[in-house]
């Protein structure tokens, strides 16, 4: 029983780290501009299909690879902000999030071509061997994962708090129009939170494809977990996007433990659905806006 006990709690650290940095992705660009991006995950496949061919495949070394991958994830956040900014000004909730639908579709039909439908993974950093804690098993990637997220997530919430561009995302945030009369460069924010997005989700791939795989439909599931915490904590609010992550995590984790892996997806709709139902603001609350609010003002 403490064996599962302690395997539920990795797994949940471990899974529920990965779901942040896509939860995280989710808030920073819904705060800065109000659009839901549904695109998320494909920051996570892009990344580690990336890795999958430059370090995997040609064998290049760890470091240049990921800063190819991150690089690739970054030109991807700019075009996708170029996009949902451009045909979705003054558009409904419905149409951006169309909008954000559609480009995860185009992505995945892309990297279909590129790297056809199989499951990929690279080699693990520091090896496949595990670690036994209590008599549970962890992996050497998922302490990676684990201690990458924390220290990404961190470091956004810092920026978000503590620096002059953070605060400015903050204020955009909170009125567009205002912002823009303070002197804010709100098309730079608006940039800025898609790269940061772009970001975190490329650290994610690169970090959990050794472990889970990674293939080209993945994006999408990610997205809508991502999503699930993001609403469950209260979307536009960082802590609230991990303590969402790490609840949905737990709850997944419980289920494949001591009930069936049946189970895993069904409690995430079924949190989507009484968190609209209940819990509208999440259970720390963020801000009710629908569309791109304001955007009229972001070619500033």
């Amino acid at each position: 029983m403490l064996a599962d006990l302690v395997q539920v709690l990795i797994a949940t650290a471990t899974v529920g780290g990965m779901y942040a940095l896509v939860a995280v992705g989710v808030t920073l660009i819904y705060s800065a501009t109000g659009i839901i991006n549904f695109a998320q995950g494909e920051f996570v496949m892009l990344s580690g299909m990336t890795m999958v061919s430059l370090h995997g495949h040609f064998g290049w070394p760890l470091a240049p690879a990921m800063a190819v991958a991150l690089a690739v994830v970054l030109v991807y956040g700019a075009i996708l902000m170029a996009v949902t900014t451009r045909f979705g000004r003054g558009a409904s909730l419905i149409s951006v999030l169309i909008i954000t639908i559609g480009a995860s579709i185009a992505t995945t039909g892309v990297a279909a071509r590129l790297w056809g439908s199989d499951a990929h993974r690279f080699p693990p950093f520091s090896g496949d061997a595990p670690l036994w804690v209590l008599g549970a098993t962890v992996t050497p990637q998922a302490l990676w994962i684990v201690g990458v997220s924390a220290v990404a997530i961190g470091l956004i919430e810092w920026f978000m708090r503590r620096t002059l561009m953070g605060r400015a995302m903050r204020a955009c945030a909170l009125d567009k129009q205002a912002a823009m009369m303070m002197g804010i460069p709100v098309r730079t924010t608006v940039l800025l939170s898609f790269l940061l997005a772009g970001l975190l989700g490329g650290i994610g791939g690169i970090v959990t494809t050794p472990l889970t795989t990674i293939d080209i439909n993945g994006g999408m599931l990610l997205a809508i977990k991502g999503f699930s915490a993001a609403m469950l904590g209260g979307m536009g609010n960082v802590t609230g996007a991990l303590l969402g992550a790490l609840l949905i995590a737990l709850l997944e984790s419980a289920a494949v433990t001591w009930g069936s892996s049946a189970l895993k997806e069904l409690s995430t709709f079924t949190i989507i659905i009484l968190v609209l139902l209940f819990l509208p603001r999440g259970l720390i609350g963020g801000r009710q806006e629908a569309g791109l609010q304001h955007e009229d003002h972001t070619s500033a």
